[in-house]
C-alpha cells in the first residue's frame, strides 16, 4: 500500500476532495473508477495498483442511512402538510430516492477508498509472536 516513499514522490493529496471527484489517492490526478461503481486496476497518472482498495458495505450503509433518513423525513413532511394520494408518493419519493443512492454510493465509495489509502488501513491481522 502506501510506503514511505510515496511521501517523497507524491505531494499529499485531500483524501476526501479526491474521493468526491474520484480521483486516485496518491496523486489526485488520474481516474479512480474505470465504470460507474467499478473500481479501476491502477491509475493512469502515477501508476498506483488499486487492489489495496476494499470499501466492502461501508458506502451502502452510509448511503442508506443518510439518504433514508432524508427521504422518509420528505415523505411524511409531505403526507402531514398536504395529505396527497398514494400514488404521488411513489411517483416523487421512489424515482428521488433511486437517483440519490447511486450518486451518493459513488461519491461515498470513493471518499472511503481515498482515506483508507491516506490512513492505510488493513485488514486486522492477528500477532502470535508473543
Amino acid at each position: 500500500m502506501a510506503g514511505e516513499e510515496d511521501k517523497a514522490i507524491w505531494a499529499p493529496v485531500e483524501p476526501i476532495g479526491a474521493g468526491l471527484r474520484g480521483r486516485c489517492p496518491r496523486c489526485g490526478e488520474g481516474r479512480l473508477f474505470s465504470g460507474f461503481l467499478t473500481l479501476g486496476k491502477r491509475c493512469a497518472n502515477c501508476k498506483l495498483d488499486y487492489s489495496f482498495a476494499d470499501a466492502g458495505d461501508g458506502p451502502a450503509v452510509f448511503v442508506i442511512l443518510i439518504i433514508g433518513f432524508i427521504v422518509v423525513g420528505l415523505a411524511l413532511w409531505m403526507e402531514v402538510t398536504y395529505n396527497p394520494p398514494l400514488w404521488v408518493h411513489f411517483i416523487l419519493w421512489i424515482p428521488l430516492t433511486l437517483v440519490l443512492c447511486l450518486v451518493a454510493l459513488r461519491l461515498m465509495k470513493g471518499v472511503l477508498i481515498t482515506l483508507q489509502y491516506r490512513n492505510k488501513a488493513a485488514q486486522g491481522r492477528w500477532d502470535r509472536g508473543q
